[in-house]
C-alpha cells in the first residue's frame, strides 16, 4: 500500500509538471520534463511519504527559485566584459564570485532547516547529496546522447 501511495505521488507530480508546461516554448517543455524527473528522483531517493512530499515540494520549489536567482545574478555579473584598458582582476565589486557562493550557501543552510522540519535532519542533509547525484546523472546522460 505504501509503494502505491509513493508511486501515486510521483506520477501526480510528473503529470502536474507536464500539464503546467503545456503552453510554454520547447526549451521550457524540456526544462519541465527534467524538473519532473528530478522531483521523481528526489521523492524516490529520500523515500518521501505522500504527506511529506505534499509539504516538502512547495518549500523545495521556493528553494529552487532562490538558488536560480543567485546563480543567474552570478552568471550575469561574471560574464559582463571589462571596459577596455581595465584590468579584470581589479574589478571586484561585480565579479566577487565568492560572495555569490556565500549567498548560495546561506540559502542552503536556511532551507536545510526548513526541510528538516518536514522530513527530519538526516534526510534534509541528504537532500543536497541527492540533488548533486541527479545533476551528475543528468550530465552523464547528456554526454551519452552527444556521442
Amino acid at each position: 500500500m505504501l509503494r502505491f501511495k509513493h508511486l501515486f505521488v510521483t506520477i501526480s507530480a510528473v503529470i502536474f509538471c507536464i500539464l503546467s508546461a503545456g503552453a510554454q516554448p520547447r526549451d521550457s517543455k524540456r526544462f519541465a520534463a527534467i524538473e519532473s524527473e528530478k522531483i521523481a528522483y528526489i521523492t524516490k531517493e529520500l523515500n518521501l511519504t505522500p504527506a511529506e512530499a505534499q509539504r516538502f515540494f512547495p518549500i523545495y520549489n521556493q528553494y529552487s527559485k532562490d538558488v536560480w536567482a543567485i546563480r543567474s545574478q552570478k552568471k550575469e555579473n561574471t560574464q559582463t566584459p571589462s571596459p577596455k584598458g581595465v584590468n579584470s582582476f581589479n574589478r571586484t565589486e561585480k565579479r566577487d564570485v565568492l560572495s555569490y557562493d556565500a549567498k548560495e550557501l546561506d540559502i542552503k543552510k536556511e532551507y536545510r532547516k526548513k526541510f528538516a522540519e518536514v522530513i527530519g535532519s538526516a534526510r534534509a542533509s541528504q537532500f543536497f547529496e541527492v540533488e548533486q547525484n541527479f545533476r551528475e546523472l543528468l550530465y552523464k546522460e547528456l554526454q551519452r546522447r552527444n556521442r
